[in-house]
């Protein structure tokens, strides 16, 4: 591995030091993984749950998250320190150690098992630690260096969020969280592809083996196109599991369908030897917009129905 410390010499603030650490937590990541969990528990509780019951799970949700992405760092900053899209993460450019990062993570996660067993329940706590293992151990440390499918495989972790909040609502699982789990895993990798497909150079780089890497555009966007579909079916049977009415049907019908227009129009650039990157960003920055919306019209649907 690289060094990738910086002088000694050079000068790091308290700012600066805190900042990194933040950065460590990779706090756009987490804002995703939390816009799915409130709604979730809304739908699991019929209603608004109690505020605190909300804040204790993203409190505990948003620190498990965050010690999961400090050590994907750790991890990864010899990767890191190849891309241009992730040359400036703290433990590239020295603003902490590697050591002081782990240890970092450590405190993290218990801190958020911690919280969520006493705040919360226990299975929420035991979901959110294993969606913790699961990124490092799984993702992290095995798939995203060898396999083709690391990031379909390794995308369950961020679809346990919605588990974590229906588990804290309910204290019990059941088949509506696991199809809510099932829609998120299947968004992933049209998700991340898009992004890989703007950032290949730096995947080949790296020699990670993302599927723009090591497979042809055309056969990627194929892929993200067949993903897109498979998704947008499963969220039209999460309507009549959650017992959800017209506004989450509708919504999920036209981001459904706007999404998967959008992969059939990279689909067809590639078909014509097209790599057109800002088709790829299109349907990347779109993909964020999608989960969104999804997961807000579903806490809406509950909310308008029943209140």
């Amino acid at each position: 591995m690289p060094r990738m410390t910086i002088s000694a010499t050079t000068p790091r603030s308290t700012a600066d030091v805190l900042k990194g650490y933040v950065a460590l937590t990779k706090p756009r990541i987490i804002e995703l993984l939390l816009v799915t969990t409130v709604p979730t528990m809304v739908v699991a509780a019929d209603g608004i749950p109690g505020l605190r019951l909300i804040l204790t799970t993203l409190v505990g949700g948003t620190l498990a998250a965050g010690g999961a992405n400090a050590f994907n760092m750790v991890i990864d900053r010899d990767i890191d320190a190849v891309m241009q899209r992730t040359k400036r993460r703290p433990l590239v450019t020295g603003v902490m150690s590697p050591r002081a990062a782990t240890v970092f993570a450590v405190v993290l996660e218990l801190v958020a098992f911690a919280v969520l067993a006493i705040w919360v329940n226990p299975l929420s706590a035991w979901l959110a630690l294993s969606a913790t293992a699961f990124y490092v151990f799984i993702y992290t440390m095995w798939l995203k260096r060898r396999s083709k499918q690391n990031i379909v495989i390794g995308g369950a972790a961020g679809a346990v969020p919605v588990l974590v909040g229906w588990a804290a609502v309910t204290n019990s699982l059941s088949w509506t969280p696991v199809l809510l789990f099932a829609v998120i895993f299947i968004w992933t990798p049209p998700h991340f592809w898009a992004l890989a497909v703007r950032y290949r150079d730096d995947y080949e780089a790296a020699h990670v083996p993302m599927m723009p890497v090591v497979a042809s555009l055309r056969r990627t966007t194929l892929e993200i196109l067949v993903y897109s579909v498979i998704m947008w079916a499963l969220t039209m049977l999460i309507g009549p599991l959650a017992h959800l009415g017209w506004i989450y049907a509708s919504a999920a019908t036209v981001l459904g369908g706007l999404f998967t227009l959008y992969a059939l129009r990279l689909y067809r650039h590639a078909v014509s030897n097209r790599a057109d990157v800002a088709e790829a960003m299109r349907l990347f920055h779109f993909s964020i917009t999608y989960l969104t919306a999804l997961f807000v019209f579903m806490a809406l649907d509950v909310l308008i129905r029943f209140h």
